[in-house]
């Protein structure tokens, strides 16, 4: 039997964030008789490094203070004797630092096969980064990415050929989000559990809660996260007199347990690729509203899997909410078919199985 095929996977960091998730998940569901995963980072500290590190998986941390830095340099000499001491036969990167890091200074070591990431729309990485991802388009041998929008975008966008693109769906730990019996005594909550960042466009959840409020004021919002947009959340809270109603809680490793005292489940994005805070949310039984942008539409479906509305438009998700705090059999309806189709599509099982099929067929391509 042939022995694993050292892979090398990297992200800047390993600590909160969904692509930080995604990598490590991934790196420890992949088949370990076909592939021997390891992990680089510039920081190799965090919540998902302990991860990796019960899990046997070794990393590597190659700090970068910038890249217009010595340090930089310092970093891209000792990835390359990781490459060689390692023999590692494939690079997957999967962030843009990683990108215009990893990706350049692989292919000058002369490792066999280099794949990146595109997770989300470039329109978020403007300025010189976005011409640096598009030389690395250039070099590597394919572009993984999480879900059919984010495909389009690079195709119709960005002009990489449809042959280089890969697609991966995020994979969630279905034993671990599943559904939970709910406090039947609490009241109905409308909540979401993300990193609090503008593009996510919570001011759209505010100024819908405060509407349907007025209507069913025993209702409560649950907001629950850390990033750049909690001042405004906090602001808007206090304009609109939501008090006590309205709850906005740090982030937590313990998502389930949020998750798991939400009924309605709102990702009211500006934009997105494939949501894992959506999934997880759909696969722990919260019945899922959504914006119509990028990956959205690939996990709910309306009427079906849950529903979608606008991107900034109150007035709909409000309208939207309404529909399901006033209807608790359509929103239980709502809830189940979307964990069942969530635990049926998106398990990291299935996500790590399709991810090798990936490395094998850009393996065998460099082997001919």
């Amino acid at each position: 039997m042939p022995a694993p095929i050292p892979v090398l996977l990297m992200a800047r960091e390993l600590n909160l964030g969904g692509t930080e998730r995604q990598l490590t998940e991934m790196a420890k569901a992949l088949d370990r008789s076909r592939f021997e995963p390891h992990v680089g980072s510039f920081h190799s500290a965090g919540l998902r490094a302990n991860d990796l590190t019960a899990a046997g998986v070794p990393i590597a941390e190659f700090p970068i203070r910038s890249f217009a830095s010595l340090s930089a340099f310092t970093a891209a000499r000792a990835l390359g004797r990781y490459l060689n001491r390692h023999h590692i036969q494939l690079v997957h990167t999967f962030d843009v630092p990683m990108n215009l890091f990893a990706a350049p200074v692989s292919r000058a070591y002369g490792v066999r096969s280099l794949l990146s990431s595109q997770r989300a729309y470039r329109t978020l990485t403007p300025g010189w980064r976005t011409h640096l991802l598009r030389a690395t388009d250039r070099i590597v041998d394919g572009i993984v990415v999480n879900c059919r929008a984010i495909e389009r975008h690079l195709i119709e966008d960005e002009k990489v050929p449809a042959h280089r693109i890969h697609l991966c769906y995020n994979g969630i730990d279905t034993q671990l989000f599943r559904p939970q019996r709910r406090d039947a005594g609490a009241p109905l909550t409308i909540g979401i559990v993300c990193a609090l960042r503008p593009e996510k466009g919570l001011h759209t959840l505010m100024a819908a809660f405060a509407e349907v409020r007025r209507r069913h004021p025993a209702i409560r919002r649950l907001i629950a996260g850390d990033g750049p947009a909690r001042p405004q959340l906090e602001k808007a809270r206090r304009e609109l007199g939501l008090g006590e109603s309205c709850l906005l809680e740090p982030a937590t490793t313990n998502v389930t347990g949020y998750l798991n005292t939400i009924d309605i489940f709102v990702m009211p994005s500006l934009s997105e690729a494939l949501s894992n805070s959506l999934m997880e949310a759909m696969a722990c039984g919260c019945a899922a509203v959504a914006s119509g942008v990028g990956g959205n539409p690939e996990l709910v479906e309306e009427g079906r899997t849950g529903f979608l509305f606008r991107s900034e438009d109150a007035a709909c998700l409000a309208q939207k909410l309404r529909v399901l705090v006033e209807n608790e059999t359509l929103r239980k309806n709502l809830a189940s078919a979307g964990a069942r189709f969530v635990h049926d599509h998106f398990s990291i099982e299935k996500s790590a199985r399709r991810m090798a099929e990936i490395y094998e067929e850009v393996l065998l391509r460099r082997n001919r």
